[in-house]
């Protein structure tokens, strides 16, 4: 069963669809969606157990790509480009190969369709055992993460996920069934039977991030003949946040041919 995802919209024009990465949300692509939507209308949506999207004990790539398949026909009415970073283009791929109706122009950002290293489980139990009933603010919550958690960069990505409510602090990621369905969420789905997505992609990864590999270029060409892959230099995984400019510069480059 699918779930309504929450989601911003911004500008007028052509749509274009950004899925956020794990542990992520739509607020972390506010900024990027603002500088496109000077020419498209640009949604950004939280996915399933993320964010201000509903919780579910499902997380895996068919459940997801279903939401966005319900999402692009209820909220945008017809084809939309998407852009997906890490699980959300394994979303954005899955749902180009399922359901090309619905995907006019396909950008994933620093994942390939296979199996990835993706985020350490580690840091999933570092945060289920935070004592959130003693925190009274995120920088307690990011004290608590230190030991587990060395970089505090990744620390306070992290803790992006937590909000206040009258009964105190909370997590926005659903933790228990991000940790049952954490090998899923490394994983691929077996999508050797799809047809192939014949429409326009691009595959954006940053020079400094070992997700997308040699090794991967002959399955992403497989299943998406028409892709051309780029590198950004000096972005480790997070592109779009390490190099913005020009992350922003390949993205309207792509969305204008």
């Amino acid at each position: 069963m699918t779930v309504d995802l929450a989601f911003n919209a911004y500008g007028a024009g052509r749509p274009v669809v950004i899925l956020h990465g794990l542990f992520g949300s739509k607020r972390n692509w506010s900024a990027i969606a603002r500088h496109l939507a000077e020419a498209f209308q640009v949604f950004t949506v939280d996915l399933r157990n993320h964010g201000e999207s509903p919780w579910d004990d499902r997380h895996d790539y068919p459940a997801m790509a279903a939401d966005v398949a319900s999402f692009i026909e209820r909220q945008v009415g017809g084809p939309a480009t998407l852009i997906g970073h890490s699980m959300g283009g394994k979303v954005a791929m899955l749902l180009a190969l399922t359901r090309a109706d619905l995907v006019e122009r396909l950008l994933v950002v620093d994942i390939p369709p296979a199996r990835s290293r993706g985020t350490p489980i580690g840091y999933v139990h570092a945060m289920q055992r935070v004592p959130l009933a003693g925190c009274a603010r995120r920088s307690d919550v990011e004290a608590a993460l230190a030991e587990a958690i060395v970089d505090p960069v990744v620390r306070g990505f992290l803790v992006t996920n937590i909000v206040s409510r009258p009964e105190g602090l909370a997590w926005t990621a659903n933790l228990d069934a991000i940790e049952r369905q954490f090998d899923t969420i490394l994983g691929w789905p077996d999508a050797a039977n799809a047809a192939p997505f014949f429409g326009p992609t691009l595959f954006l990864r940053g020079n400094r991030s070992l997700f997308i590999k040699p090794e991967h270029e002959p399955v992403i060409h497989q299943l998406f003949p028409a892709a051309t892959i780029e590198s950004i230099i000096g972005a480790g995984h997070w592109v779009h946040a390490e190099q913005p400019a020009a992350f922003l510069e390949a993205v309207r480059r792509f969305l204008v041919v």
